[in-house]
């Protein structure tokens, strides 16, 4: 464990508030070899786990692209142990996004050239047996799932991109870049906001009322980068008609200058964070730009863990900061181990 002076870029005072007085951040866990820490980002409160997965890597030269599940134990302590999660690759293809879900963690599978994508729960507890919810819509296969979060109401919202097309892991798209509610208490799954480039994060406010989602098309995924496409975070509200809900009201809410805002988490007081080209980024309820956590080579997804802290993939680096405490993730709405 390596503990580093943080450093942060202030653009209002507010930010202050977030950071406190005595932050500081440690390199939690390093490994070179392989991106481990890329997507997902799932604190378990009740173990003090962290679920993450990896950037696709190629295990054996020539071989197939791979993503690699890792459990994560210890990152409360600083003795941190790496397991390495191998389910079922029938069910759970080529995992990215994930969320906290009843005893375990649910999964973005994007699926291969072979196996269709979907949302796969998979038990936190050995043999770490998993359960494919949802893998398609209107008899078409999804494109490749990216982001996932679960509403109070049981509903589950989830963004599927093309991206897995671009980067050669699946088949010709059959659906528009869309997102997604599905509920799971009648199998009911809904398209319910369209009109993206390339749908990423995505994240509700803390009174449930917005949905926040990410607009990553600034970057494709053949790796092709242009500055007039989005990199934008964009708000809608939850509004509802005929006991159904409908995002309305689609609004520009912030753009990023570094890279993409991929990632996306708000804490209780509606802050929205978003992992970027160059660390995170935090923005107040109202679209201000706050303040950076600035990390080299960026960030690609986080979470909140316990009271003022956050854990941040890197790739190939795993950090944990401590901010102000009593700043406390949204997702997590101040359980009993985080007090």
């Amino acid at each position: 464990m390596v503990i580093l002076i943080p450093s942060f870029r202030k653009y209002n005072d507010l930010f202050n508030n977030i950071v406190g007085p005595d932050a500081k951040i440690e390199i939690l866990y390093e490994d070179q070899s392989l991106p481990f820490a890329h997507e997902a980002g799932v604190y378990i409160p009740e173990t003090g786990d962290l679920w993450i997965t990896s950037n696709q890597y190629q295990a054996q030269e020539g071989g197939p692209k791979e993503i690699r599940i890792s459990r994560v134990s210890g990152v409360d302590s600083g003795e941190i142990n790496v397991e390495a999660i191998e389910p079922d690759p029938a069910i759970l293809s080529m995992p990215n996004g994930g969320v906290n879900y009843q005893d375990g963690v649910l999964f973005c599978a994007q699926g291969n050239l072979n196996i269709p994508g979907g949302l796969v729960y998979m038990e936190r507890k050995p043999p770490y047996a998993v359960h494919r919810l949802v893998e398609g819509f209107l008899g078409r296969d999804f494109n490749s799932l990216n982001d996932v979060v679960v509403h109070s109401d049981g509903s589950i919202w989830f963004t599927d991109p093309i991206y897995g097309y671009e980067q050669g892991i699946r088949p010709q798209p059959m659906l528009p870049n869309q997102v997604y509610r599905f509920n799971p208490a009648d199998g009911g799954i809904r398209a319910v906001a369209d009109g993206f480039g390339r749908p990423n994060g995505i994240c509700f406010s803390p009174d449930e009322n917005i949905v926040y989602i990410t607009d990553t098309a600034w970057i494709h995924g053949d790796g092709s980068i242009s500055f007039q496409r989005p990199s934008t975070i964009y708000a809608f509200d939850v509004a509802t008609y005929s006991e159904q809900p409908f995002l309305t009201n689609r609004r520009l809410f912030a753009f990023a200058d570094v890279g993409i805002p991929d990632g996306i988490k708000c804490d209780m007081q509606g802050n929205v964070y978003s992992g970027c080209g160059d660390g995170v980024n935090v923005w107040s309820p109202g679209g201000v730009l706050l303040g950076k956590i600035l990390i080299p080579r960026g960030v690609s997804n986080f979470c909140f863990g316990p009271t003022g802290t956050l854990f941040l993939l890197n790739e190939h680096k795993l950090y944990k900061i401590q901010l102000g405490t009593p700043v406390v993730g949204a997702l997590l709405k101040w359980p009993e181990k985080c007090q």
